[in-house]
């Protein structure tokens, strides 16, 4: 064969691996867009853990890149039939906390959940170490250009826009400037907007803790434009306000290079802020009590389908012109697995300081504990692989 025979082989071979994995996209964003998918496990005349029928369950969720594999049913959960519904935070915190509580598995806010434990005595849940939503929130702090903030000390005395006072990004953003640059909570001018960017709050995620100045912003205004019209001088948001989106000079970040920033907070520290976890309803437990280890595994499988699919064609199926280069630095300050679930000494220490912000900044009136929170039977859970 000659060199153009070869060539041609290899282009004709890369495109029929481009095509594959893009119908295999195509398919799942048909199902996801549907908003529920249905997972029946293969092997079917294998018997279930439990009894003789097959567990019927519920999940609930955002359609992440790291669960599409569980969504898709390209992974199980054994033992179980289930269903996958697409939500978002709001309707997934309001369900489960004082809502119909519906599905039997579901990711929830951190926070909320903690604040709903601690503060409002909700037991019908237990969680376990798989972590579907994380992110640094140094790049969540947004300032007027004009305002002479120019590093996190200068916040002292300034007024400070957000949706909701306790969603999970702000007890995050309080806790690292507090403990990271001794900016603490009541040195700030709190507002509340009276219309938020990021959608209705839960109950949980709007708490106003005692001590603290918090007030109420004009009426009909956004926190973009609060911070456009010079109301406020900072904005703290996990979703970019919209000036900054449209590319107004007037708002920039704190951090200009916030990706350094939260890479060097990373080497430091250890700590990868988690925002969203996975809970299972206790009555479902008590019927399936191989549910939240099985949950855990279908889960951590999911992720290592996401990791190889990177890997492999990550850079064909993601629009970003230097994706591979931004894995392999993640991958080499993070480890391969950089996105780790189970209660590991980082996991530990990312959950115990969240535990601590929030009792700090009096929120939970209590610190809780991992123990407390946790299904016993996920205390030692270790990926696979």
């Amino acid at each position: 064969m000659s060199n153009s025979d070869d060539r041609g082989a290899i282009d004709k071979s890369r495109r029929a691996f481009v095509k594959t994995a893009a119908m295999g996209g195509v398919a799942l964003a048909t199902s996801v867009a549907l908003g529920t998918t249905q997972a029946k496990a293969g092997n079917d005349d294998k018997p279930a853990a439990v009894g003789s029928d097959r567990a019927q369950i519920k999940f609930a969720g955002y359609p992440l890149d790291r669960i599409t594999a569980l969504i898709d049913g390209r992974v199980q959960v054994e033992g179980c039939d289930f269903q996958y519904e697409k939500a978002g935070i709001a309707k997934l915190n309001s369900m489960a906390i004082g809502g119909s509580q519906d599905w039997e598995v579901q990711e929830i806010g951190l926070h909320p959940y903690m604040l709903a434990y601690a503060n409002g005595g909700l037991r019908d849940y237990s969680l376990i170490p798989t972590f579907p939503l994380r992110t640094f929130r140094h790049k969540s702090i947004f300032v007027r250009s004009d305002s002479g903030i120019e590093k996190p000390a200068d916040l002292r005395g300034k007024k400070v826009c957000v949706s909701a006072y306790s969603q999970s990004s702000l007890v995050w953003i309080r806790g690292i400037l507090e403990h990271e640059y001794g900016v603490k909570p009541g040195d700030m001018h709190w507002v509340i907007s009276s219309k938020s960017s990021e959608g209705k709050a839960s109950k949980n995620e709007s708490v106003r803790p005692k001590g603290i100045p918090i007030e109420d912003g004009p009426a009909g205004k956004d926190e973009s434009e609060l911070l456009v019209d010079g109301t406020v001088d900072a904005v703290f948001s996990a979703k970019e306000p919209q000036a900054f989106i449209d590319g107004n000079p007037i708002v920039t970040r704190l951090f200009s290079d916030s990706r350094a920033t939260e890479r060097a907070y990373f080497e430091k520290t250890g700590i990868f802020p988690i925002m969203h976890v996975v809970a299972i309803r206790n009555d479902a437990i008590e019927k399936y009590p191989w549910l939240p280890n099985r949950t855990f595994e279908a889960y951590s499988q999911s992720k290592s389908l996401m990791y190889a699919n990177m890997r492999d064609v990550g850079w064909a199926m993601v629009a970003l012109p230097w994706f591979a280069q931004e894995l392999e630095e993640t991958r080499k300050l993070m480890g391969d697995n950089f996105w780790p679930y189970g209660l590991t000494p980082d996991n530990r220490k990312t959950l115990d300081a969240l535990f601590l912000y929030s009792y700090e900044q009096g929120f939970s009136k209590q610190k809780l504990s991992i123990e407390e929170l946790f299904h016993p039977s996920t205390m030692e859970l270790v990926e696979k692989g």
